[in-house]
């Protein structure tokens, strides 16, 4: 049956309805496997700063750091794999110029962050709010909105196999954002 059938016998909002709990599950999942990652005991959790043995934070401002929580090869497209990780933004942090090595899809699990890619716009996502990066897309720099509460975001790397570096870190020219 084509979507334009099914749509053709669906109740009118019906759909947006199904959309709206499809997303709302989707979300949910995410939250819960965020929740059930923070809680679990680990006196020495995997985490590394964003700005470690690339570059310092601009203008000293605390740095924003990645706790992976997963790397799963995905059998249906060989030499890639989803990782799956936890951004943790202390209050005014901020993150420079970069690019990630495959698509990326943020969603804010908690606070408030500004955040530009190139040729587009600053935006200001909060809590529940999501963005999408492709392969290389140059972000020119994301932060905490805030200066006394922090912000995570749950973030879904589709990239190479190797589950390598996830960030990679580009020269300050002209980043579009006054510090």
């Amino acid at each position: 049956m084509s979507s334009q059938a099914f749509n053709d016998q669906t109740p009118p909002g019906l759909s947006k309805w199904r959309s709206a709990i499809a997303l709302a599950a989707v979300v949910a999942a995410g939250a819960i496997f965020a929740g059930l990652y923070m809680a679990k005991v680990d006196p020495q959790p995997a985490t590394m700063h964003m700005a470690e043995g690339s570059k310092p934070a601009a203008s000293g401002r605390p740095v924003t750091e990645i706790k992976p929580i997963s790397c799963t090869p995905l059998p249906d497209i060989p030499g890639k794999a989803v990782t799956t990780a936890i951004v943790n933004f202390p209050p005014d942090a901020y993150t420079p110029r970069h690019r990630h090595p495959g698509n990326v899809t943020a969603f804010v699990l908690k606070g408030t962050l500004k955040s530009q890619l190139a040729g587009e716009p600053p935006m200001t996502y909060t809590e529940g709010q999501s963005w999408f990066e492709p392969t290389g897309a140059i972000h020119l720099f994301a932060e905490n909105a805030s200066k006394t509460e922090p912000a995570s975001l749950l973030a879904m790397f589709v990239a190479d196999e190797n589950c390598g570096p996830l960030t990679v870190f580009l020269p300050d020219e002209h980043d579009g954002h006054a510090n």
